[in-house]
């Protein structure tokens, strides 16, 4: 059987591009890791040979033996370089935060569709072990109508260190950082709220950016808690799900990024281990009785997400996480945004554009 092979690019190839990105299309069939445009050390060719190092963007978009485009570059140039990518009439993989604001997004959306081009934002975390366990445990449906449910995602980075893509005033921020990944994973769970409330603020000292969020999405019959903190030894449970009938509560127990930094080559089998994970604990009434359940993870593997999007772009099959995903996401991280600023409950105005 012959296989179509999608020739990539990535803009840059610091953290996200080592670890999230070169792994998995280094060792895919469907994929050929062109390279990376790198602006002054040449750091691609030295883990993979038959790479280039392009030295401008210009350079990678004039190169017609280039179908897809990953801009993951900082966040306050995702705009301006996925628009270049998608005029050029390449494919692009935006990493999160997708833009600024939700007006960017929607243009992306609109400009990747005109150009009869595909625009996917990279959200590998709906591909995490804990994620997918949790949509299992509220599809068996013991919990009931869900009430109440709280998304954190602790880290312990006690100093400020500088980096360009999380404490840089126009990039970074914890809500960018972590905040876009749990945004997005209520957002497809629950879809887009009526309003948000939220806080934000610095806890470390000399901290350009927030590096604590609080942001309680408002829906009719239901309230979402979405939090993370830089200052947790200790972490909070990743997902805390709440029903008239039950509880759930499960860790954070996902680990492909630490393989990722410790040099593992992905592949499409369990490479990470997962049943080691710590189940999550599952409690319910059932005829009057309390039953707790100790629920066993669910297989993360982000190659699930470059093969749906080989899948959409060689077959036309729906797309992992598009543009119109990150439209809406970003439409709700613009509402909280703003609630933090103004100290206000915000609601949501949502144009509902073609998908």
């Amino acid at each position: 059987m012959t296989i179509n092979t999608i020739r990539t690019v990535l803009l840059g190839y610091g953290f996200s591009g080592k670890t999230f990105f070169a792994p998995f299309l280094d060792v895919s069939e469907g994929y050929l890791l062109k390279g990376a445009w790198e602006r002054s050390k040449k750091k691609i060719q030295n883990d993979y040979d038959y790479t280039e190092s392009y030295p401008s963007l210009e350079a990678v978009l004039a190169d017609d033996q280039v179908d897809l485009v990953v801009v993951n570059t900082p966040i306050d140039t995702h705009f301006e370089y996925a628009k270049k990518v998608l005029e050029a009439g390449k494919h692009a993989i935006v990493e999160k935060a997708f833009t600024n604001t939700a007006e960017e997004a929607k243009e992306l959306h609109l400009l990747a569709k005109s150009r009869g081009v595909y625009l996917f934002v990279f959200q590998n975390r709906r591909y995490d072990s804990d994620f997918k366990t949790t949509q299992k445990v509220l599809e068996m449906d013991k919990l009931g109508e869900l009430v109440e449910a709280t998304i954190s995602y602790d880290f312990f980075v006690p100093n400020v260190r500088g980096d360009v893509h999380t404490e840089h005033p126009k990039s970074g921020g914890e809500y960018n950082n972590r905040g876009s990944h749990i945004t997005d994973q209520a957002v497809k769970l629950f879809g887009i709220p009526d309003a948000v409330l939220a806080d934000f603020t610095a806890l470390r000292k000399d901290s350009p950016v927030e590096d604590y969020f609080l942001a309680t999405l408002i829906y009719p019959d239901k309230r979402v808690k979405l939090r993370a903190t830089d200052i947790s030894l200790e972490h909070e449970y990743g997902y805390v799900f709440h029903g008239r009938n039950g509880s759930y509560l499960q860790d954070r127990t996902d680990i492909q990024e630490d393989r990722l930094i410790a040099g593992a080559i992905p592949s499409r089998e369990d490479w990470v281990n997962h049943k080691d994970h710590k189940d999550g604990k599952l409690s319910y009434l059932e005829d009057g009785d309390k039953i707790t359940e100790f629920i066993k993870s669910e297989e993360g593997n982000y190659f699930e997400y470059f093969d749906a999007v080989y899948q959409t772009i060689i077959n036309n099959a729906p797309s992992p996480v598009s543009g119109w995903d990150g439209y809406r996401t970003m439409t709700v991280m613009d509402a909280v945004r703003r609630s933090a600023e103004e100290g206000k409950i915000i609601h949501i105005s949502y144009e509902d554009i073609e998908k």
